[in-house]
This record gives structure tokens, sequence and C-alpha cells, in this order.
């Protein structure tokens, strides 16, 4: 699928950036008729995506819930207790490891971006600031740092090495440890019409298939899988070293499989449908937008969201549709979106300005978000979902 030229989704702009040339690259997406991984190619090196990052986790309150609600169980699961570790992989701003931390279960996290990991570091979360490697595992293991849990929420898919990612986890995973990574499911994006999470941080888009081929090829098995509804649909996996047999593989896993056949990941006319469907949402897309703008109608966009920008740009809707952005976290504030260059501002400016629409552009937050301003009614509001469908609410 081809989605057009489109810069970073999160490449936050300045004020005195906008004058300059802004980069942008080729956003497409393949898909192997052997195994089925679908991965964009390598454009853009992860060390200018990911070394100083917009994107902060603690600021969703239905993510930290997720996450907490996680943290309980995975603690009395595996009982980990004062003599475990856990690592987490690109682990933001601490916002999962210090649940575990409340609990006295010792932490190591693992980040790319130097400005997360400070808030990590500031919260007494020791963070190292690197990306994660073999290379980087090798040093771990030399230190005698190995991990009864590694975490990896939505992480899988952003890095462009996915082999050398799971050689890097095996080495530094105990014997008797186990995995759990969390990423957005593919059966998802293409059942709901999701291409706006395609954007160049995510280097793949991953089925169960897949990901347990790769598990395996490095001696790794899957033993376990759930589906959960976060960022509209993923899949948490449970990994084990394959020579572990302590732990039994639970029918989950072949069920998930079955299921991704019967939806048709295995078969490539499945990928080829997905891209019409995307360019029927686009169309009904620009129809709203250009009906409202007839009308007189002032539109803002709610969440300054990497598939918001992926949204805007492949549908070339900018400043001449839409007043500006809100976004929650400050970080984000006083800057302008990248390709559109619309302005993100407080939320508290919708109550000045009163616009008639809200386009919700984190949609997988959408339910969040509609609770906060709900009091936009009170003016004749209406919110504006995008995906899976355009729906006026």
């Amino acid at each position: 699928m081809d989605l057009g030229i489109s810069p970073l989704s999160n490449s936050f702009l300045k004020e005195n950036d906008l004058s300059e040339p802004e980069k942008k690259f080729p956003l497409k997406v393949l898909v192997c008729q052997k195994c089925f991984l679908v991965q964009i190619p390598e454009f853009e090196t992860p060390d200018n995506i990911f070394s100083e990052y917009a994107y902060f986790s603690s600021y969703s309150k239905n993510w930290l819930n997720h996450i907490q609600n996680y943290v309980e169980m995975i603690s009395k699961k595996i009982n980990l207790n004062q003599n475990s570790l856990v690592v987490e992989l690109a682990s933001n701003d601490g916002y999962l490891l210090q649940f575990f931390k409340d609990k006295k279960i010792p932490v190591l996290g693992i980040e790319p971006a130097a400005n997360v990991a400070k808030v990590a570091q500031q919260k007494g979360i020791e963070t190292m600031v690197n990306f994660f490697s073999e290379k980087l595992s090798d040093g771990l293991v030399k230190k005698s740092i190995k991990a009864d849990l590694i975490v990896g929420n939505n992480v899988l898919a952003h890095v462009p090495n996915i082999n050398d990612f799971i050689r890097g986890m095996k080495k530094i995973l105990k014997s008797d440890g186990m995995i759990n990574m969390e990423f957005p499911h593919v059966l998802e994006l293409i059942k709901n019409n999701q291409f706006d999470t395609i954007y160049h941080e995510h280097f793949s888009y991953l089925s169960l298939n897949t990901v347990k081929m790769i598990f395996e090829f490095h001696n790794m098995t899957i033993f376990d899988v759930e589906e959960i509804s976060t960022h509209g649909g993923s899949l948490r996996i449970y990994v084990k070293h394959k020579e572990n047999e302590n732990i039994p593989i639970k029918n989950s896993v072949e069920l998930l499989l079955k299921k991704e056949d019967e939806f048709g990941l295995l078969d490539i006319s499945t990928y080829e449908n997905f891209s019409q469907k995307t360019n029927h949402i686009k169309r009904k897309l620009i129809d709203f937008f250009n009906e409202a703008k007839q009308k007189g109608d002032k539109i803002v966009c709610y969440g300054a969201a990497a598939k918001g920008n992926t949204l805007l740009n492949f549908c070339k809707i900018g400043k001449e549709h839409i007043e500006y952005v809100v976004d929650n976290n400050p970080y984000k504030q006083g800057l302008y979106l990248p390709g559109t260059h619309l302005e993100i501002k407080d939320p508290i400016e919708i109550k000045n300005s009163k616009p008639k629409y809200i386009v919700i552009l984190p949609w997988n937050i959408k339910d969040e978000i509609m609770n906060d301003i709900s009091f936009i009614h009170e003016w004749g509001g209406k919110f504006v979902i995008p995906i899976p469908e355009v729906e006026i609410i």
C-alpha cells in the first residue's frame, strides 16, 4: 500500500522551523509472500526517529490503568519479589516500571530517547539511555544482569532489525524467565481500517503467525497469547526458552493461529483488498471536511497523535480545514504538527473558541477524550471519529 510522501509523524516543529524545508519520506507498506511479515522500508534511521521523542506514556489515563492491572496480574502469576529483576525495553518515562518499583521489585529500563528517559530517572527508576540490541545485551550479561521478566510494550513493531532484537532478549533472559510483548495486531489493523497506525516509526505490522515463526527461529517458544483492546486491538504474547519444559503451551496459541488463517492473513489478497478500503475512508473524510468548510463550520482536532499525522497527511487535510489541534501533553503544546503545520494548543482553548466539530485523532482512547470534554455539547458541538468509519457523535 502507498500512503504517499509524509514527514516522520512524531517530528513536531517549533515556530522557527516552519519556514525551513521539511524532510518527507515515502510511506509504503510491503508484505512478504512467504512469511507474511508486513513492513515499511527503512527510509530513516531509528537514531533520527527516537533519540528525542514526543510521546510520553503517562499522559493517557486509560493506558496507565491498563499497565497497573498488568503489573498486578503478572507479579502474582510468576511470583515476582525483591530477588527478581524486571527489564523493560523502550521503557519511556517509567510509566510501567514505577508500579513494579512500588512493590519493591528491582527494575531496569532501557530507553533510547534521552528526554523521555530523564523523566523516568527523576522518578528514581534506573534507566539506560540506549537502543536495545544484541550488543547491548552482551554488555549486560558480562555484568551478570539477567531478567526474570522482560517487558516490551509497542516496541517490537518499532525495531528495524527484529532478529537482532530477539537475539538480545534471549541472551538476557534467565533460563526459567519469561518475555511479555504487546503489539498492535495486524488482523485488527486490516479488519478495522486502521491505516493511520502506519507510520515510519512502526517498521513492522505483526501477526501471531509471523511472530511465532521469528521466535522459533531463535529457539524460543510462544506458550500463551491474549487479545487485548489497547491501540485498537493488540496481542500480548508470553515467551519462554524452548528448553524450558516446565511451562506448557496453552491452547490459546493454536486457537489464534487458526483465527488468523480463517481471516485470511495467510492470503495475499487480504492485504491487497485493504488498500482499496483505505482509499474509500480517505474519500469519505475529504468529503466531510469539504462540506463542513462550505457551511463555515469550525473544526479542531483533539490529540497530536502520530496516527493523526498519518491520517491528515495522507488525506492532505490541513490549515484550510482545521483551526488548530489540542493535546494534554505540555511537551507538545506550542509546537506544530509535521506536514500540516497546525498549531498544538492546551485543551482549554476548546472552551474559548467553541468549535462545531472535534475530530478525535487518537480514536483508540475516544471514550476517555469524549468524557473529558463532554462540555462541547453545551453549544451543540459534535465529535468526529475517523476510524474505522467516519462517524459523527
